[in-house]
């Protein structure tokens, strides 16, 4: 891919990448940094890059670029923890919302399959495509990672969970 081709390429799927980045991601920062890694490294490995779908491609790459990215960020709150702790400072990391209280429960793996159906709207077969597996494993995962959501859900078991939970079943359904 000659340099002319490859902005042309970060031109088409810079906003869609940028987007995967944030909606997994603390700030627009982090999305910046994120999005930027994920376009170096695809500079770099640009020769590699799928003719037939470079977008699915760069979302595998993001995901990676973000779990390193998480890897970082917790070596660093554990550190902070550890030094609040020394100090006898309190920390709280809590996010609000029962949603999102069922998914930090969830494994990362649950959390990220829901997350792509959800957020980023990929079908199936598209998020085999960004995961290196098949659809049918994708759709296998994504059913547990459901059930486990919904568990999560009911064990909290406010009056408008059953609420959140009808809401969301109507919505990212392949049938």
């Amino acid at each position: 891919m000659t340099e002319e081709e490859f902005n042309g390429f970060f031109a088409a799927n810079f906003t869609d990448v940028w987007g995967f980045a944030r909606r997994r991601t603390d700030s627009g920062s982090d999305a910046d940094d994120v999005t930027a890694e994920t376009f170096s490294v695809a500079w770099r490995r640009r020769t590699q890059i799928p003719a037939t779908d470079g977008r699915l491609w760069l979302f595998g790459v993001a995901r990676n670029v973000l779990a390193n990215h998480r890897r970082s960020a917790r070596r660093q709150r554990n550190l902070h923890l550890r030094l609040a702790t020394l100090q006898g400072e309190p920390v709280a990391y809590q996010q609000d919302g029962l949603v999102w209280e069922a998914l930090a429960e969830l494994s990362e793996e649950d959390r990220d399959l829901l997350l792509m159906r959800a957020w980023d709207g990929l079908s199936v077969s598209d998020m085999a495509t960004v995961l290196g597996i098949t659809a049918a494993n994708v759709s296998s995962r994504l059913y547990k990672a459901r059930a486990r959501l919904s568990r999560e859900l009911e064990r909290r078991d406010p009056p408008d969970a059953a609420q959140v939970r009808t809401e969301s079943r109507g919505k990212g359904s392949d049938r």
